[in-house]
């Protein structure tokens, strides 16, 4: 059994303070893959930043309290990778990997255009260039999973009020293509939705309102796998019962050994 956990933190510092990395400590997890650290890593001195049995990689946005990714891997890798070739979004820390004994894991954070136009626009750069990265993984001899917070919901069920959202960044027409090609044309598996769900499964949810209180969400959280993992998903898990973020961890166990 090989465990991967993806989490956008909303800054690991405030996360860590809401009792994340308690949390984590029991979960027996392989692989934790962290989004939106917003720190720069001589500001994560504390212990609590490295945790115990575990290698930390740390990939700081430029801008200061900006984006930012992280990992922490029981196994020590063979190689790092620190953004995936777009001098744009990897100045932003969206983009770190870790190369395992057969098993490739990402910590992802694509960006967001809630916030106007010119992010919107951004964000098409972004999936346009993340595309061509999407194929060189596809080429690789080894598994990979991308685990992240995607910005994207995919279809009418991952989000609850899709009706009202369909002009609205991260259910945009052109989005869902998108995420339509990486799951056909591309060959990448949905890992969470290749396992029967619960309805309302989301991973996001608004400050605003109640929206937490009455689940008011977004599946935004992915954790997307090459073809040798399609059928290896064993287990899926939204963790609700603490609250460490606007975004809930999501955990995954895959029936594959790591012999490294």
């Amino acid at each position: 059994m090989f465990r991967v956990i993806s989490f956008n933190a909303n800054g690991i510092r405030a996360a860590a303070r809401k009792g994340f990395f308690d949390w984590m400590a029991g979960q027996n997890a392989d692989v934790v893959c962290i989004q939106e650290t917003k720190a720069q890593v001589h500001q994560l001195t504390d212990e609590v930043f490295s945790p115990t049995g575990y290698h930390s990689y740390y990939e700081d946005a430029e801008k200061k309290g900006y984006s930012g990714t992280a990992i922490y891997s029981r196994h020590k890798p063979k190689k790092i990778i620190r953004g995936y070739g777009d001098a744009e979004f990897d100045s932003e820390g969206r983009y770190l990997e870790v190369q395992l004994a057969g098993i490739n894991v990402v910590s992802l954070y694509l960006p967001s255009g809630s916030s106007g136009d010119i992010r919107q626009e951004a964000k098409y750069r972004c999936l346009a260039s993340f595309t061509e990265h999407l194929q060189k993984l596809q080429r690789r001899r080894s598994e990979t999973v991308i685990c992240g917070d995607w910005n994207i919901a995919h279809n009418e069920i991952d989000l609850k009020n899709w009706k009202a959202n369909q002009k609205n960044s991260g259910f945009l027409p052109e989005e869902r293509a998108w995420l339509d090609k990486v799951f056909g044309e591309y060959c990448y598996t949905d890992a969470f939705r290749t396992l029967e769900q619960e309805p309302d499964q989301y991973t996001w949810w608004s400050n605003r309102g109640r929206a937490w209180d009455n689940n008011v969400g977004w599946r935004l959280d992915y954790q997307v796998v090459t073809p040798g993992l399609k059928n290896k998903v064993t287990r899926t898990a939204i963790y609700r019962d603490e609250r460490f973020s606007d975004h809930a961890p999501l955990t995954m166990d895959y029936d594959w050994v790591h012999d490294g």
